[in-house]
């Protein structure tokens, strides 16, 4: 048997062990997320040409679907028979069984299989469960040649600890087309999400076709010149498009049209928007623009009636998102007609004002039979009258901010669900937001969350893809004449499989969640992406065991992809797709000589096994931010820059400590000043010079922090006599 066999036999065994204790399984079962209630039999169930697919009344779509997805995978024609309940598959409706709602049902044999739910949405999460349960294969969209049809005897009664399992889609900093959104929609559906956030306006692009208001796409949704024009639009059509698609997959589509600020896009195309009427550009490159829509003006207040009104009528969900975050007020503190609405309302801040504005739309939206949503700032800017959903996007706890003021929450904490950060740290990393530190899929999946209750503030979680990386900078843009995908194979290696771990989270009790078991199930779950045609980052190999073993370090590795090999190197160099292949423990003299990475196929791999180096021993300074070497190091003085972003975290006072660590020669240290983007926010004098393991720390104090936003330091310089000369640089929060 050659070691490629060796390695798939091991890794089916120990997929093996994850499935009930006690059933004698013929195949492995991985299904995500995890049902709350299987019981797997050593039957199965084998689909044939000719077979039929019998449904109840109201579950014709239902089958039409699963005969669909069946027929682009065999090439069989798999009839349905509505009205029916004698079928091979039989799709049925049964409160009495079924007594959650979105709960349903799965029995399958060798005869038959069955799905009933307590709604139609029970229905389509039951046949998303069957769906895993077929080979790899049958979510490939053409023919998968010779393959047996088997799906293993089960019995599964399950159902979603919560009402919102959600994901967010930043259509607006960067433009996806509308396949790729159905796309997106369909891998939401195949994980059990039931909730798209559609984030269609912000300052770099107006995406929704508003017909009283043409400006907003014809100026609004496009920026930088002809040539390297970036933007899109979807057209009212379009949208109808996207929620007809979505509603046959129980995905809610929610609109965020966002205000006061974000919608430089909107001032742009009609600049009475803004309180200096002022005319600007749609920008190509991220910042956070201080133009607020003018709350002094009746006409803003039409705008948005107008603008909602359309909205309202193109998008059936019972939610608006009126987006609400990150608003500076200058503008309103210095606008005459804002001021007289303060007065006039009795408001002592300009940041009350955010609070009467949100009560106006309230209202609106309450007439039209709409809850509004936004994120957590639309809650802590003025007391409101209506009760609102807020999206809590800072840290966990916060949702004690909707519970004292009884409003509902929705958990998207950055520092677990903001998916354009990168998973690690590991060099080769694609470029990605930095000003949070890197959510791995553990800790994506070890999120904290109060278990549901319909009394309970928290109503579920979502996840957020933003997509500013885009516009920081021309890397990751599309070269319109090579007609590529880059941004959507990027998209989806964020994204994937980090939705898997919130699809989990939202769907599964605290209790039930195990990430070793989620672990597990998920080495079969990156074959499923592979035939769907979704990039994901593909895992490193996991390391079971380090061991010292006399004078060497013995690594014993896992895989973390089913049927995909290891390959590895001693000597210190990255692995390529031609390195010896791993089937057991390897030693080596320094760890730093070991790398590993799996290998999906010749041109999708994972990232190297990385070992950080270890700054614990310099952890009472912060993070580490930088480092110099005699090469980087002028002996006149020179301004010397390193990013800082993902140090700077919020508003407040900061400490930098530059500590040397070798050398002859010490590095003079004068003037510091710390910038956001083109910004200088602070500005210090240093006069010191280093010395071996004796920190110089110098103290600034940051007021203007914006989130996504690059931050950078740069401190004048130079090497005393010389430069030899090496160091660290931290930065910590006080």
């Amino acid at each position: 048997m050659n070691r490629k066999n060796i390695f798939r036999r091991l890794a089916c065994v120990s997929l093996l062990l994850a499935v009930s204790a006690g059933v004698g399984a013929q195949q492995p079962v991985s299904i995500v997320p995890k049902p709350l209630h299987l019981e797997q039999t050593e039957e199965q169930f084998v689909l044939k040409s000719g077979m039929t697919i019998a449904c109840e009344e109201g579950l014709k779509e239902q089958a039409e679907y699963l005969s669909q997805m069946l027929r682009q995978a065999t090439g069989w024609e798999i009839k349905v028979r509505p009205d029916s309940r004698k079928g091979n598959i039989v799709l049925a409706l049964d409160t009495v069984a079924n007594k959650h709602s979105e709960g349903y049902s799965l029995s399958v044999d060798k005869k038959s299989i069955r799905i009933s739910g307590a709604d139609e949405a029970g229905v389509f999460y039951g046949l998303q469960t069957l769906l895993q349960l077929f080979p790899k294969e049958v979510y490939r969209n053409s023919l998968a040649g010779q393959i047996m049809w088997t799906v293993p005897g089960v019995q599964i009664v399950d159902h979603p600890e919560r009402p919102w399992r959600g994901m967010m889609l930043d259509v607006a900093r960067y433009f996806y087309d509308k396949e790729f959104v159905k796309k997106f929609i369909d891998m939401m559906a195949m994980y059990k999400l039931n909730k798209l956030q559609f984030h269609l306006i912000d300052d770099s692009g107006w995406r929704l076709e508003i017909k009283k208001y043409p400006r907003l796409t014809e100026v609004g949704a496009w920026a930088g010149p002809d040539s390297r024009r970036l933007g899109g639009y979807y057209t009212q059509d379009d949208i109808r498009e996207i929620l007809e698609y979505a509603r046959l997959r129980q995905v809610e589509v929610v609109p965020e049209i966002e205000f006061p600020a974000h919608m430089l896009s909107a001032v742009v195309a009609y600049p009475w928007l803004g309180c200096t009427g002022k005319q600007h550009e749609v920008p190509d490159q991220h910042f956070i623009s201080r133009d607020l829509l003018c709350v002094g003006k009746e006409s803003s207040y039409q705008f948005l009636k107008d603008v909602l009104d359309e909205t309202v009528a193109l998008f059936p969900s019972q939610y608006i998102n009126i987006g609400g975050d990150e608003a500076v007020y200058t503008n309103w503190e210095q606008c005459p007609r804002c001021q007289e609405v303060m007065k006039r309302e009795g408001l002592s801040k300009a940041s009350e004002l955010q609070g009467y504005l949100t009560n106006v739309v309230a209202d609106m939206m309450k007439k039209k039979n709409r809850t509004v949503i936004g994120w957590e700032e639309i809650i802590q800017r003025g007391k409101l009258n209506e009760q609102v959903v807020a999206l809590m996007w800072h840290n966990v706890g916060d949702t004690i901010q909707a519970t004292r003021t009884g409003h509902k929450a929705i958990l998207t904490p950055a520092t677990h669900l903001y998916f354009d950060f990168p998973e690690s740290r590991t060099p080769g990393e694609v470029k990605a937001a930095t000003w949070m530190p890197p959510i791995s899929l553990e800790k994506c999946y070890g999120i904290e969350v109060n278990d549901y209750s319909p009394e309970s503030t928290v109503m579920g979680v979502q996840g957020c893809f933003w997509s500013d990386q885009f516009i920081h900078g021309t890397v990751l843009q599309e070269i319109t004449p090579l007609n590529e995908n880059r941004s959507e194979q990027y998209a989806e290696y964020l994204i994937f499989p980090r939705m898997l771990a919130l699809a989990e989270v939202a769907w599964l009790p605290k209790e039930e969640r195990k990430y070793a078991d989620f672990a597990e199930r998920m080495t079969l779950q990156y074959a499923k992406l592979d035939a769907k045609g979704c990039n994901y980052r593909v895992p490193e190999p996991k390391i079971q065991s380090m061991t010292q073993e006399g004078d060497s370090l013995c690594f014993t590795l896992t895989p973390t992809v089913a049927d995909a090999p290891i390959r590895y190197t001693t000597n210190g160099s990255y692995p390529t797709i031609h390195s010896a292949v791993y089937s057991g423990p390897v030693r080596v003299k320094n760890k730093a000589d070991f790398h590993a990475m799996t290998v999906v196929d010749n041109r999708h791999y994972s990232l190297p096994i990385y070992f950080a180096p270890d700054y614990s021993a310099y952890k009472q300074y912060g993070e580490f931010t930088a480092e110099w070497k005699p090469l980087q190091v002028q002996t006149s003085p020179s301004k010397w820059r390193f990013e800082c972003t993902g140090k700077i975290s919020g508003n407040g006072e900061y400490e930098i400590a530059f500590i040397q660590t070798g050398g002859q020669n010490v590095l003079n240290l004068g003037n510091l000043s710390l910038w956001k983007r083109d910004e200088k926010l602070a500005e210090i004098t240093m006069n010191q010079s280093s010395q071996v393991d004796k920190p110089v720390v110098g103290s600034f104090k940051v007021d203007a922090f914006e989130a996504g936003t690059p931050f950078y330091i740069e401190v004048e310089a130079c090497g005393v006599n010389g430069n030899d000369t090496k160091g660290l640089v931290f930065i910590r929060k006080k």
